[in-house]
């Protein structure tokens, strides 16, 4: 493997958490120039890390535009919600089969100060990479990853979400897989419910932060 595209690898890693961590909205654009300032590099690997994450779905290319974070309609948030739901219970149904290598990466969550958004991404890949299911695994960590700067974005649309969390981590945790299969259910069904609400959420949030 070149220098360069490990460096775009490396690269493609950093703005991925970057877009984790809701640095950026959805809807934003995200420039090379900037980032390659950010990252102290050329302007090159960050182009090609770029369209990666176009490449999987967790950016997308505006022509004369370049790479957007996208604002999702909503039937697409349905839909991915939808998709998160069904990759998650059919996690379930494959069950535990193995140790996780490295141990579980699921931060317990105390109160609404704390990264609920993180917290959530985690245990989704948790759950995922459990099965040992390799298609499974890389299915929901990209799914993941499309939702993250939406959970980021949208915090405070869903009541007592600490504690919806806390339910699913301790169903994970003592591995109760009925009770998990159920509030998972119930958890994206929620939010279906609640598209219409966080698509303007999410229009409005990043109206006012332009």
């Amino acid at each position: 493997m070149s220098a360069f595209h490990t460096k775009s690898v490396q690269l493609q890693e950093r703005i991925r958490q970057a877009l984790r961590s809701g640095h950026y909205l959805p809807g934003d654009r995200i420039d090379p120039a900037t980032l390659a300032a950010e990252f102290d590099t050329s302007a090159m690997p960050v182009r090609l890390a770029l369209e990666r994450l176009v490449g999987e779905g967790i950016l997308e290319h505006h022509a004369r535009g370049g790479a957007y974070l996208p604002l999702p309609v909503e039937i697409e948030l349905r839909d991915t919600y939808d998709w998160m739901q069904r990759l998650l219970l059919m996690a379930c149904d494959v069950g535990v089969v193995g140790r996780i290598p490295g141990g579980l990466r699921q931060p317990e969550i105390a109160s609404n100060d704390d990264d609920l958004a993180e917290a959530t991404w985690q245990l989704f890949d948790a759950i995922a990479d459990a099965t040992l299911h390799t298609r499974l695994s890389k299915a929901v960590r990209r799914t993941n990853d499309q939702l993250a700067p939406i959970r980021k974005a949208k915090r405070g649309l869903v009541e007592d979400e600490v504690e919806e969390l806390a339910a699913l981590q301790r169903h994970w945790r003592t591995r109760d897989l009925p009770r998990l299969r159920v509030a998972l259910h119930d958890y994206h069904e929620r939010r279906k419910q609640l598209v219409p609400c966080i698509t303007v959420t999410l229009k409005r949030r990043r109206e006012h932060r332009h």
